[in-house]
């Protein structure tokens, strides 16, 4: 195969591309705005799907040292009331298939299953050009070009790619999560700790929820879940981290104290992340030498499928492209028809879950999808 393929965006979808395309002997470049492996956080735990990002992993060749970094136990769930009682609890019995794994874990197994000099760090795109027939100029903010016959945006929801293709920037709509952390959970945040459980924990009610999740190293990983229009967010002094704390925690009064320690007990500062969207069934013509995957191409309500899917479409294009290494364009429609069928299917599944979270009938709504015995609603 003569076409250089070009990926903006060394996330997870973007690094199992590449891998997916070495393991075929196509050879890729990787431009990332990051200046290194270690520039920033990658986040915390991600629970990794047998129907999606496992299945990535597994064209990717990397589904044993997948295996050596799960987490056990992670995979157990609890919902609490507002006062901390358990309304349904799900253990970790080892069968799930959903495993735990630490996000900035998972893209060091990928850089390193990458060849020397794959990814190029400190590239950040800042705009594409269409030359024609199917060939696209990336500028970085450097001022350095590259120039490809095939290109694919893997960078994120806000895409400097996704213009070359189409028009649509997502939107707020209308929740944002506060993110916290306590640290050495066990030992300095006991109460916390044991309402959180081994694994994950949801206290929800209308318009408003805390979830927390334990991670490695006795880490409490939460995201409060708000309801509000950005202004209000904005009128929130996230520069005074304790009056910030203060502002959020005080939509939580009456709950108990070992669920509003999760806010006010952090141990860094509350990190605002709203939450946006592009429209529900996203897509476009097809534009040649070109293409989208993961939140680039379908950003949607965070419900655990994100990291999955973009795995997933990484996974499904190298295929592709594998299996027409003299037809890109074949590969790219292929790709991309099935990739808009499952990205509407699963944006409409998280609007389903985010109705069931944090709707009118919230928690009881979720605790009967769990159980499915409407006595419990």
């Amino acid at each position: 195969m003569t076409t250089d393929v070009t990926i903006v965006g060394a996330g997870l979808g973007g690094l199992i591309l590449a891998r997916v395309l070495h393991v075929h002997g196509i050879a890729a470049t990787v431009y990332e705005a990051e200046t290194s492996p270690t520039a920033r956080a990658q986040g915390g735990m991600l629970d990794i799907h047998d129907h999606n990002g496992q299945l990535a992993l597994r064209a990717a060749g990397l589904t044993d040292r997948f295996r050596s970094l799960i987490l056990p136990g992670r995979q157990a769930l609890r919902l609490l009331d507002r006062d901390g009682t358990v309304l349904f609890e799900e253990p970790d019995d080892g069968t799930g298939g959903r495993p735990e794994v630490q996000r900035g874990e998972l893209r060091r197994m990928l850089l390193d299953s990458l060849p020397a000099g794959a990814v190029r760090w400190g590239r950040k795109a800042t705009g594409v050009r269409s030359l024609g027939e199917g060939h696209h100029e990336v500028t970085f903010a450097d001022g350095a070009t590259a120039v490809t016959s095939l290109l694919v945006g893997a960078d994120g929801a806000w895409s400097r790619v996704r213009p070359l293709l189409s028009t649509a920037t997502p939107r707020y709509f209308g929740r944002s999560f506060v993110e916290t952390y306590l640290f050495d959970c066990d030992t300095r945040h006991p109460a916390a700790a044991k309402a959180v459980g081994g694994g994950s924990m949801l206290a929800l009610a209308p318009g408003k929820g805390i979830q927390a999740h334990r991670e490695s190293g006795g880490t409490l990983h939460t995201y409060v879940a708000l309801t509000e229009p950005q202004d209000w967010f904005a009128a929130v002094d996230f520069t005074d981290p304790a009056a910030a704390i203060a502002r959020i925690a005080q939509e939580f009064d009456g709950w108990a104290p070992e669920l509003t320690a999760l806010i006010t007990d952090s141990d860094t500062p509350p990190v605002l992340r709203p939450l946006n969207a592009l429209p529900a069934g996203h897509r476009w013509d097809r534009v040649p030498g070109a293409t989208l995957l993961g939140d680039a191409a379908h950003v949607s309500a965070p419900d655990g499928e994100g990291a999955n899917l973009a795995m997933y479409d990484g996974a499904e294009l190298g295929e592709a492209i594998a299996a027409h290494p003299d037809d890109v364009e074949a590969a790219l429609t292929a790709y991309e028809r099935a990739m808009f069928r499952r990205s509407a299917e699963t944006a409409a599944d998280a609007a389903r879950l985010h109705e069931l979270m944090f709707g009118a009938d919230a928690p009881h709504g979720l605790i009967t999808a769990f159980t499915g015995d409407e006595q419990t609603a």
